[in-house]
């Protein structure tokens, strides 16, 4: 007797404008869970930057660094337990020498750590200099995580400008993409984000759930796609929580319809 399918997995993208106090921001964090929970999520996506976030970067950013292990995380944990959800946000993680690291954080039901990832791509755009500030993170195999049949994992905000950082978590069994994300608006931005989401999704023919901050900071419009790139949730740009029901079954029948993973004839090689 073969076992039964997963039941359908609850994931909400929640956005907010995180400040410069680490507890207002958990403040703000635990009422996005109490409505994503009340909603039937139980795998909850946060911003790049939950932790602390002040523009332009500097100083400040650098005094509010912890280490993975550290106060907020350890917060962020308490919530995962309490609520009995999977938990992803943004963190500010000190690093060895004069830079701190762009840090996302996964958290299971149990509090544990699950998963970590370092931005790989700082965003040196636009008028911005992420690196004067940020230590890019080192190419190794992704961190991942299983959740109710699927294997999800991580990437940050600029790195979704390069279709190499999805492909490589894809390359390594990812068929969910969380995108934390501090998605600064301008001339044309708000496209960029929503079709590079979506493209992301149907390339790689995986499911893509990104968070944003909220307006005037980020553009907000986070969602939640599916694998040929239909938005099955979504937000505008004030705080919330989009909450949509996902299931590997769509995955199979998708890649049965579209084998382009099979059939692509180019990897990706780090440089």
């Amino acid at each position: 007797m073969s076992a039964p399918a997963p039941a359908p997995l609850g994931i909400a993208v929640a956005q907010f404008a995180p400040g410069g106090d680490k507890a207002a921001n958990l403040a703000a964090i635990r009422v996005l869970i109490e409505a994503a929970v009340a909603r039937g999520a139980s795998l909850v996506v946060l911003p790049e930057y939950s932790m602390h976030f002040v523009a332009p970067l500097g100083s400040q950013t650098l005094g509010a660094a912890e280490i993975v292990d550290g106060e907020f995380v350890t917060a962020l944990g308490a919530l995962a337990v309490e609520f009995g959800i999977h938990l992803v946000a943004g963190i500010i993680e000190k690093a060895d020498g004069p830079r701190v690291h762009n840090t996302l954080v996964a958290l299971s039901p149990e509090g544990a750590v699950v998963a970590r990832y370092r931005k790989l791509h700082l965003y040196d755009a636009y008028g911005a200099r992420e690196s004067e500030w940020m230590q890019h993170g080192t190419i190794a195999h992704p961190q991942t995580f299983g959740v109710a049949g699927f294997t999800v994992g991580l990437q940050t905000c600029y790195d979704i400008r390069f279709p190499e950082v999805t492909r490589w978590l894809v390359d390594a069994g990812v068929d969910l993409v969380l995108v934390p994300a501090e998605w600064v608006p301008g001339p044309t931005k708000e496209r960029h984000w929503t079709s590079l989401l979506e493209v992301r999704a149907i390339e790689n023919t995986v499911f893509v759930a990104a968070a944003d901050h909220t307006a005037p900071g980020g553009v907000g419009l986070s969602r939640v796609i599916d694998p040929t790139g239909v938005t099955v949730a979504a937000l505008g740009s004030e705080a919330g929580v989009a909450v949509a029901f996902i299931e590997p079954s769509r995955l199979t029948e998708v890649r049965r319809v579209n084998p382009a993973l099979d059939l692509r004839r180019f990897g990706v090689v780090p440089r």
